[in-house]
């Protein structure tokens, strides 16, 4: 079923309720778009030889169930997105229906701006040759680079996901590129000309994580001075990405799961709820199945966001790719006037070596030989990888400071605080306490980075996301 650009889009609704029915009808044909109805599955089997956009169809029908159309389409039609609309609460019949192929759903009571939101989605899925071709072509600019033979699988795994709407699962281990395939999901979606928000869910200090996420009204608590959106808000009509997905606290997790089931958040110091339109992809390098085992993770949410699992290989398994990567690295760090090239022997030393950290590591790797590079040409000696992953990972660090013990380093102490004005300033407060710790470990390692991180026993991403959030830069040197 292709689409040829000058026709009137055309819908097919399959539906047994009458007055449903004709109300879908008249919404379709109000949006500029030709409607063809059934209220059987056979009435729906008869009409598919008409070339259709979008099928939209009820989870339960006179003679079957809606999902064995969806099954159907997908298998027969490609090109052709099927929605599904599913009772209220029945949040694990639209999860089934997405696992089958279902490009999105929308529950009942019918919300008619979430009906409309979701049809025009689908129908930019097929807007054209150039929509259609948009995966294929997009592979060759892809973020993941590489042409391995697990490299080629993903991508075309990221090409056939990116035209659902369905909730996305990327599990990878650290520095696998997990936010680099968000992106390509998203780029390559209806969705990529609307915003892509990543959230490290472990950065977030759990007292803010509801005015994160869902933002707030004006004077709903101290300090907040004015209306602020959330995440959902901010992604609204994108993508919404959930890093370290598995550190939500589980008061978060009841939240988060409402929120995605019910595509409605609200703002604290709200009186209703608003409509949100956000894809959500999560991720994480921990073993989220393992997670729900031992209670820490919600089974009902990792239901709801497990929906298609991605998993991303290691870089030791794709070291036909180290060559690419590596030359791409090099292009980002060197200068037009200064080339920087490996010496005899270093793509084969690096190839005999594990990467505990994958491309995150590789990249370090690199930059700090480079620091050591004579005239932009990286030797062996450079890579120093037994020294790096010493220094890195293994090699003891500084005993931990008391946290209101000045550091070694001079960085001005914490001052202690007034209880006469600490309710009227506490985010204030808050966020100087912890700009100051993070300088204190910054100054106790010298600036290094990963170290700092260990000394506060939060991950190296969790560390970058604070100094980013807290306008923390390194001291120029």
């Amino acid at each position: 079923m292709s689409v040829a650009s000058s026709r009137v889009p055309r819908v097919l609704v399959v539906d047994d309720e009458a007055d449903l029915r004709e109300l879908l009808e008249l919404t379709l044909l109000k949006m500029g778009l030709d409607v063809d109805s059934a209220a059987t599955l056979a009435e729906a089997r008869a009409l598919l030889a008409t070339e259709y956009q979008l099928v939209l169809t009820d989870m339960r029908l006179p003679d079957g169930l809606g999902l064995e159309l969806v099954r159907e389409v997908t298998a027969a039609y490609k090109n052709t997105p099927v929605a599904v609309v599913t009772a209220f609460g029945s949040a694990d019949n639209a999860v089934v229906a997405l696992k089958a192929g279902a490009f999105d759903y929308i529950s009942k009571p019918v919300a008619l701006d979430q009906l409309r939101v979701m049809v025009q989605s689908a129908l930019r899925l097929n807007a054209g040759p150039a929509a259609v071709q948009a995966p294929s072509a997009a592979t060759t600019v892809s973020r993941l680079r590489g042409e391995s033979a697990v490299i080629q699988a993903l991508r075309a795994q990221i090409a056939r996901l990116a035209r659902s709407m369905a909730p996305v699962y990327i599990h990878g281990e650290s520095g696998s590129g997990k936010e680099l395939a968000a992106r390509e999901i998203h780029a390559q979606s209806s969705r990529a000309g609307k915003p892509f928000i990543a959230v490290n869910c472990g950065a977030i200090p759990e007292a803010l994580m509801e005015a994160e996420f869902f933002g707030y009204r004006k004077g709903s608590f101290t300090g907040a001075a004015d209306d602020r959106e959330g995440f959902f808000q901010a992604a609204n009509g994108g993508t919404l990405m959930l890093d370290e997905v598995a550190d939500l606290p589980l008061a978060m997790q009841v939240k988060l799961l409402r929120a995605i089931q019910e595509r409605r958040v609200r703002k604290i110091g709200a009186t209703a709820e608003e409509p949100v339109d956000v894809r959500i992809i999560s991720a994480t390098h921990k073993n989220l199945a393992q997670c729900v085992e031992q209670g820490s993770f919600r089974q009902d949410l990792f239901y709801r966001l497990n929906v298609i699992e991605l998993t991303l290989p290691p870089l030791r398994e794709r070291l036909d790719d180290l060559g690419e990567l590596t030359g791409a690295i090099l292009e980002r760090l060197g200068t037009f006037e200064h080339k920087v090239v490996l010496g005899a022997g270093v793509l084969d030393a690096l190839k005999g070596y594990s990467f505990p950290g994958n491309v995150r590591e590789l990249e370090n790797i690199l930059e700090r030989a480079l620091a050591f590079a004579n005239d932009g040409v990286i030797e062996v000696g450079d890579l120093a990888l037994k020294g790096a992953r010493t220094a890195e990972v293994v090699a003891p660090l500084p005993a931990p400071v008391p946290a209101w013990t000045a550091p070694a380093a001079p960085v001005p102490p914490v001052s202690p605080p007034n209880p006469d004005s600490l309710p009227s300033s506490l985010p204030e407060y808050l966020i100087q306490v912890e700009r100051d710790i993070i300088l204190r470990a910054l100054a106790q390692t010298q600036f290094n980075r990963t170290q700092a991180a260990q000394l506060l026993g939060i991950s190296f991403r969790q560390l970058r996301y604070q100094m980013q959030k807290l306008n923390i830069q390194e001291p120029d040197t």
